[in-house]
């Protein structure tokens, strides 16, 4: 936890806070009931100036989205209680956690609310004025020129680790809170596994489940190293927040990765190059679906222009230190090929969104080398799309057999339970299979008419047929 000592105004607002609290006490006043360290503690309600109070440098709710302004973050980092660092943080609570160039939706519809019906819900300081929570209701109702906020103040002894947890269990609780954004909530719970919490009790805390936690630990390490492989020589970098809107893909690749890598591993890497490199492309979750782990060499190495095939050379297998004789397996081509291909699209699509070190004609460089990938990959996806609609239509008519047979096997199986109970409508039950003859001979037919040389199946179903 990053130690950001005492704000300049925090005596003074301990002092006012202090009296405040007082008065509320006397009063009996309102309280909110907080998560303590273990245990549950209600917290006295007081009023206080807005403007006086600080907002919260290590609040999750932005963590990620700090770092998109270099200087602006580093002024965070040298004095979080300045007017720089705190116009900074006012600012970022009020944008987009994917898109901070935009005000975000929930945040104008909070002040809508607020404008409308109030302060429904305190926030939590310490006793020094950081928010803990409320950091969003504190910035609209500054922009609604809202004089005071509600709020219940922590304990006297409040550490910075205080003030974390009970940012985070506020924030999971299943009330009108804005949720943290997915990248922003990867981060949190990375930091307390880092704290040596295991992974079934940050899971319970989160409210998830522990697959759940698994497969996001999975996802974020996979960022991660998107992030490392995008790195160019300049240095710039794809950043966290440029994978906001994935979430979904993500786990996806995820699932299938996971249940790809049982069977074949070097099949299931190149499912997840593949879809890596859609994610990067900006490819809706429909299409990434398509890129199964033959879709670079079935759909689109051979449409690729001659400066985004890859030249990488066959490697040879990896020795393992120690143990003569024994060496791991090598990547295939189609693997090492689509990795490479991932990788120069992860250094292009940084090299775009770098605002400082690169040079207009690098971009340029780097903005043709995705649309050219682009034009590539949409034919690619479309020829996918239509096989997996041909495949599709050649299992229906199969699976629906199947799925005719169960019921008939159901329908033996409750036969026999009807009879025993002598509850068997005789009547019901012969009209039923009449229309199970009638739909079998309209089956027969079209079968008579297709297979020439039937097999085995089919012979039986023109032979049942032949006297309807």
């Amino acid at each position: 936890m990053s130690s950001f000592g005492v704000p300049p105004r925090g005596p003074d607002n301990k002092h006012e806070i202090a009296k405040r609290l007082k008065q509320a006490k006397d009063d009996g006043g309102a309280k909110v009931t907080i998560d303590w360290r273990g245990e549950q503690r209600h917290l006295h309600v007081i009023s206080v100036p807005v403007s006086i109070l600080y907002f919260n440098p290590d609040t999750h709710r932005i963590r990620v989205q700090r770092t998109l302004d270099p200087e602006r973050n580093k002024a965070i980092d040298e004095d979080p209680w300045g007017h720089d660092a705190q116009d900074y943080l006012r600012d970022l609570l009020c944008q987009r956690p994917a898109n901070p160039d935009q005000v975000d939706p929930e945040y104008t519809a909070l002040m809508d609310e607020l404008d409308d019906v109030g302060q429904r819900e305190p926030g939590i300081i310490s006793p020094d004025g950081v928010l803990v929570d409320g950091n969003t209701r504190a910035a609209a109702l500054i922009e609604l020129g809202v004089q005071n906020i509600k709020v219940g103040v922590l304990p006297d002894d409040t550490s910075r680790q205080d003030i974390n947890n009970v940012e985070l269990s506020l924030q999971l609780r299943k009330d009108r809170r804005r949720e943290y954004s997915y990248i922003n909530r990867l981060v949190a719970i990375e930091e307390e596994l880092g704290r040596g919490r295991t992974e079934e009790d940050v899971a319970k805390d989160f409210n998830i489940r522990q697959k759940t936690l698994q497969c996001d630990r999975w996802v974020y390490n996979q960022i991660l190293d998107a992030i490392e492989r995008s790195r160019n020589e300049s240095g710039a970098a794809l950043r966290l927040v440029d994978f906001e809107q994935h979430q979904e893909k993500l786990r996806e690749l995820y699932r299938d990765y996971t249940k790809l890598a049982t069977k074949d591993s070097d099949a299931a890497e190149r499912l997840r190059h593949s879809r890596l490199a859609m994610v990067i492309l900006d490819y809706p979750k429909t299409s990434l679906r398509l890129a199964e782990s033959d879709f670079y060499s079935r759909y689109l190495e051979t449409r690729l222009p001659p400066e985004l095939k890859p030249a990488t050379a066959a490697k040879a297998p990896l020795s393992v230190p120690g143990i003569p004789g024994v060496a791991l397996p090598a990547k295939s081509d189609g693997t090492a090929h689509i990795e490479e291909l991932a990788n120069e699209l992860l250094r292009a699509k940084a090299t775009c969104r770098d605002g400082n070190s690169a040079t207009p004609a690098e971009v340029e460089g780097a903005s043709s080398t995705v649309m050219k990938a682009r034009d590539a990959f949409n034919v690619a996806v479309k020829l996918a799309g239509q096989n997996a609609e041909l495949v599709k239509r050649q299992l229906a008519v199969p699976e629906r057999l199947s799925d005719a047979a169960e019921q008939v096997t159901q329908c033996a199986m409750e036969f026999a339970e009807a009879k025993a109970k002598r509850a068997l409508d005789d009547e019901a039950f012969d009209e039923a299979l009449i229309a199970l003859r009638d739909s079998l001979a309209s089956l027969g037919r079209q079968a008579r008419r297709t297979y020439s040389s039937p097999g085995e199946g089919v012979a039986w179903l023109l032979d049942s047929i032949r006297t309807v």
